[in-house]
């Protein structure tokens, strides 16, 4: 199923031969997430349903959606069951880990990531299709989210400071230099800069130049060059959690690091806080 048996947990991995195998099994469904729906209807993988992160998944305040009903929801109209092993892709190739991250928190056993995503599937000139993909809605049932793979800003504004946790941001090196507000320049009452003490390591770092992720041996020695090491409790944090989460992804089960939790309420929720400490 992986391209890369070294990771600590390698099953977490499919690699786009194995997708290409299993297109018509029903007990897989593959998900595509980007930001519209127009790179989806222009190409996708066969079988492939869309979740949109604006409408599907994000709030309107940009925090991520945790409310187990509207998660319901989007699985049963997705035609999921409890028991579908899921492969989660984007027009990005870190969108997977980030999908992988909320599907955990909502409790789905079976989760995957497609090894390079659409990137590295397109490359080798596999199939595509144009048409949508619609299945029977199902009777899913949604558990409760697990706060457990998620930091909340008390506890994020305590680590400060402290030695045996790290604040991990993993934005551009302008949105942590205070340049950029997520992706521009800030507007007029947007702060930038970054939690004071962060250690920034981009997001963009982890993969190889076809999308897929970077040997165990790469990504371990990317991290411990910043003195990222697994005795030490873990908050990536970026602009809404999404790219966060997808280092979560690569920390936990690629490189097996016990100690991470996802601050997903990030920079949307840091910067617009006036008790939050800020460095640039």
């Amino acid at each position: 199923m992986t391209v890369n048996s070294d990771y600590a947990y390698p099953s977490v991995i499919v690699d786009t031969q194995w997708l290409a195998d299993h297109l018509n099994d029903p007990n897989v469904r593959i998900i595509e997430v980007d930001v519209s729906p127009e790179p989806y209807k222009n190409a996708h993988i066969p079988g492939a349903v869309f979740w949109n992160i604006f409408t599907d998944l994000l709030l309107p305040d940009l925090r991520i959606n945790l409310d187990a009903i509207a998660f319901e929801k989007l699985m049963q109209r997705s035609g999921i069951t409890n028991d579908t092993t899921l492969i989660a892709y984007g027009s990005y190739p870190g969108t997977g880990g980030w999908i992988f991250w909320l599907l955990k928190v909502f409790g789905h056993e079976n989760v995957r990531v497609l090894n390079g995503g659409y990137q590295k599937w397109k490359s080798e000139n596999r199939p595509l299709a144009t048409e949508l993909s619609t299945f029977p809605a199902t009777d899913y049932h949604a558990k409760a989210p697990d706060d457990s793979f998620r930091v909340l800003y008390p506890e994020v504004q305590a680590a400060i400071g402290l030695d045996n946790r790290i604040l991990l941001d993993v934005r551009t090196t302008q949105e942590y230099s205070g340049e950029w507000f997520f992706d521009q320049p800030p507007k007029a009452g947007e702060r930038t800069g970054h939690i004071p003490g962060a250690v920034n390591l981009e997001h963009i770092l982890m993969f190889n130049e076809d999308g897929t992720f970077k040997s165990f041996d790469d990504l371990k020695n990317l991290y411990t060059s910043k003195s990222i090491t697994a005795d030490k409790e873990i908050f990536p944090y970026c602009a809404i959690g999404g790219r966060s989460g997808y280092i979560w992804f690569v920390l936990k089960y690629l490189l097996g690091y016990p100690n991470v939790r996802n601050y997903d309420g990030s920079w949307n929720e840091w910067s617009r806080l006036t008790d939050a400490a800020i460095e640039q």
